[in-house]
């Protein structure tokens, strides 16, 4: 049996995604809440600036990987335009149905699909921008998804991933309190669910960090890497540009 991490535990590689998709469908409801009160606002504030670095242009075709509750697809879309496209994809339906919900009720209709970051169903050399928000944690391969990711974007096209990341050393103790001790206790109060939140903050203290990341990238085929940390590497957004 080959294992790999599921937070803090060793679980079968075979039955990771099945794990991660009972996180998601229990917190699918409460996500958006969770999300501001988990980042104090500020994960609008980090998908903003990503929309701002993509620097998307008119006409463009994007591809939103584990998107979710749709917020960031829906802020793509408005910088595509009309002469453009979002395919607003994730592996879990119980997101995916309520982020197709949330933009239905702002007047957006997205081609919306279920379907695995490392085996996605578009053609090679198809889309300018990709983008995945918080959601490369949660793959079992994700060497496996970043060349896939490569692969159906355009020679020059971008890759964006915005990520929870290895924070700054003078933060390190009040962030461990606040991920161990607030983040579960938070997620009982509002989401009666604390385990899931207690898998999210053991998720990321497994995540590559940094530059370990973006040795990843440049071995899953992009030419050009780099990464901005935002509020002192609690999250970083790597870019990547393919050859």
């Amino acid at each position: 049996m080959t294992t790999t991490h599921f937070g803090f535990k060793s679980v079968d590689e075979a039955e990771k995604a099945r794990h991660v998709r009972g996180v998601f469908d229990s917190v699918a409801p409460k996500y958006d809440l969770m999300n501001d009160l988990m980042s104090m606002g500020l994960h609008r504030a980090w998908k903003a600036y990503t929309v701002m670095v993509a620097n998307l242009q008119e006409g463009d075709r994007a591809l939103d990987i584990a998107g979710g509750t749709g917020d960031l697809a829906l802020a793509i879309s408005k910088k595509v335009g009309h002469s453009g496209q979002v395919v607003h994809t994730d592996i879990n339906e119980a997101m995916l149905r309520t982020g197709r919900n949330r933009l239905l009720d702002e007047g957006v209709a997205l081609p919306t699909l279920v379907c695995d970051a490392e085996k996605l169903p578009f053609a090679d050399n198809y889309f300018d921008v990709v983008s995945v928000a918080f959601g490369l944690r949660n793959m079992t391969h994700k060497d496996f998804a970043l060349a896939e990711m490569n692969r159906v974007l355009k020679p020059g096209g971008k890759l964006l991933v915005l990520e929870f990341s290895k924070v700054a050393a003078p933060l390190e103790k009040v962030y461990d309190w606040y991920s161990f001790k607030v983040l579960p206790r938070l997620g009982k109060l509002v989401a009666g669910d604390d385990s899931s939140y207690r898998y999210l903050a053991e998720s990321i203290r497994m995540h590559p960090g940094q530059d370990e990341l973006k040795a990843m990238m440049h071995k899953g085929g992009f030419g050009h890497v780099d990464y901005h940390n935002l509020t002192g590497g609690v999250v970083a957004l790597h870019v990547g540009i393919k050859c």
